[in-house]
């Protein structure tokens, strides 16, 4: 028997406004929207590689709003940095390499949920 793999994750983010996300999600970290629902739009998800973000009105869940924290590991961190900081994007934690392994870098979205990016630090 196969041992079961997980190959994604679709996380859920509460966010005050469904379409300023998407924008910022879209045009600042270079997702792609997969869907929306309404006009404007009371929910939606966005994409890009593995990372699957559903972005849920903080009407649904008012206390949440900008609780969530993602974790996202990727390849080649320092270009992905370079990209999304070129957008403008404020980077809260620059790339570092942490004592556990990985090398990251962390920003907010709109609404203060917290995105860290991580890559393995390859010892040289």
């Amino acid at each position: 028997m196969t041992a079961p793999v997980l190959r994604a994750l679709a996380a859920v983010l509460t966010v005050a406004d469904v379409a300023r996300s998407i924008d910022f999600y879209v045009r600042d970290l270079g997702c792609i929207e997969c869907f929306r629902v309404g006009d404007p739009p009371d929910y939606a998800a966005v994409e890009r590689g593995a990372l699957v973000v559903n972005l849920m009105p903080a009407s649904r869940a008012p206390a949440s709003l900008g609780q969530g924290r993602l974790h996202v590991v990727v390849t080649a961190l320092d270009a992905l940095h370079a990209e999304i900081a070129a957008r403008g994007v404020a980077i809260e934690v620059p790339p570092t390499d942490f004592w556990y392994g990985l090398r990251e870098f962390s920003l907010r979205d709109p609404d203060g949920n917290r995105l860290t990016f991580a890559e393995a630090v390859t010892q040289g």
